[in-house]
């Protein structure tokens, strides 16, 4: 088969296509036949050598496509089925491993783009909504990098379950960007604390989803009410410095928690609840955007878009 193999560190060039001996599923694990792979920072990062492995190295860990084979003591999925997951090994490739109890069943109604678009950032917006903090109607929430993928699903999803949502963004471009995906408000980063309040007249939001991180994490706990929630689940411009837990009594008895997407897919029956309720979301109305489609050999050109980032939805490889 066709892959995509890390020989050296460094720049988008080491990216080599090669063809290689297909990998056979042991005992839990299916072999999946590859329609379409997501493209993540952490391969940029583990193609830099930022992130530790072990040369020659075959990124990849988003993907979906049709079960081609099953190991051993498989019995939740057969040969055929359309399968997605965001725990696979070596998905930039025309074939991949997962364990079975990883990947979810596609169903008939959701398209090979959104099949290889949704695992990682649908998953993510899925547990931040439903179970990091759950939001239902009478929820104010404020989400940074509003236009981003999963800023963006999770704006829709929370406008499906009602709440009111406040977004922050960068450019004019990417808040019209958001205002489309149906932010209530769209507020620049500069002082979004203040205006936050002066939207809630002034008792502030029920949460904040914070993925930014260092710039912006003074400003999420200075936006959110009484008792408020601060999820910090990403760190783009920096990882938060130690802070002393007392300015959550002194700011009102605020709650703050870094979640991780593992933690809330820990048993198949949670990974298949979150992937059911994403395509019913996709099914009301959900849409789960692409910012480009790439062959597989041109895997260097999709890492160099998304590190320009100036791309807005999913970037994906097509065998």
């Amino acid at each position: 088969m066709r892959a995509i193999r890390i020989h050296d560190h460094g720049g988008p060039e080491v990216l080599t296509s090669e063809d290689i001996h297909a990998p056979t599923p042991g005992p839990g694990q299916v072999l999946v036949t590859t329609s379409r792979t997501g493209v993540n920072f952490i391969e940029t990062y583990q193609r830099e050598g930022v992130y530790d492995v072990d040369l020659p190295f075959l990124p990849g860990s988003e993907g979906a496509g049709v079960v081609a084979a099953v190991g051993e003591g498989v019995s939740s999925l057969s040969v055929g089925q359309r399968v997605m997951t965001s725990q696979g090994t070596g998905t930039y490739a025309e074939q991949f491993l997962v364990n079975a109890d990883q990947a979810a069943q596609v169903p008939d109604s959701i398209g090979d783009d959104d099949a290889g678009a949704l695992p990682l950032q649908g998953f993510t917006a899925h547990y931040l909504t439903r179970s990091t903090y759950e939001v239902g109607p009478e929820t104010t929430a404020v989400i940074t990098a509003a236009a981003g993928g999963v800023g963006g699903l999770a704006i829709q999803l929370m406008k499906q379950l009602g709440a009111t949502v406040i977004g922050l963004t960068s450019s004019q471009d990417k808040a019209e960007t958001a205002r489309q995906l149906g932010a209530d408000h769209v507020l620049p980063y500069e002082g979004f604390a203040d205006a936050v309040l002066e939207l809630t007249d002034g008792e502030g939001a029920d949460v904040a989803y914070d993925s930014v991180g260092k710039t912006t994490f003074d400003e999420s706990l200075a936006a959110v009410k009484t008792r408020g929630t601060v999820v910090l689940f990403g760190g783009a411009s920096g990882q938060v410095p130690p802070f002393d837990l007392q300015r959550l009594n002194a700011m009102g008895s605020l709650y703050v928690t870094r979640p991780s997407l593992n933690a809330y897919l820990r048993t198949p029956e949670e990974l298949q609840w979150r992937a059911r309720e994403l395509f019913e979301a996709v099914d009301a109305g959900l849409r789960v955007r692409v910012g480009g489609s790439y062959s597989l050999a041109d895997a260097a050109s999709a890492h160099t878009d998304l590190e320009s980032r100036n791309t807005q939805g999913k970037l994906l490889l097509v065998p």
